[in-house]
């Protein structure tokens, strides 16, 4: 009886070693964070004077229905580039700061 026994823990400590062990490591790296300094993170400021600005130009253009579409369209895109405007100017004026982040890896 004590042989199939010895067999059988052979053969455990057999596949066991025959198995990779599952290592694991830490990876850390530093990333740039970025804070911008700003109460209005959405730039609806920008975007609501773009909005008007375009608005107000696209009247200008046209008569009839294509004045209203003028209109539309302008405010459209006025907001656009009144929030493009707002967030590069976000961007130079942001700090950045350097966090080391780390997490888990398995081999």
């Amino acid at each position: 009886m004590k042989k199939p026994l010895i067999a059988l823990a052979t053969l455990a400590v057999a596949l066991g070693a025959a198995a990779p062990a599952m290592a694991r490591h830490q990876v850390c790296e530093d990333v740039q964070v970025k804070q911008i300094n700003s109460k209005d993170d959405n730039r609806l400021i920008g975007t609501g004077v773009g909005a008007v600005a375009g608005g107000l130009l696209g009247h200008q253009v046209g008569g009839g229905k294509g004045k209203t579409l003028a209109t539309v369209g302008g405010a459209v895109a006025g907001g656009y580039v009144g929030n493009q405007v707002q967030k590069n100017h976000q961007d130079k004026n942001a700090t950045y700061t350097t966090e080391r982040r780390c997490h888990w890896v398995d081999d």
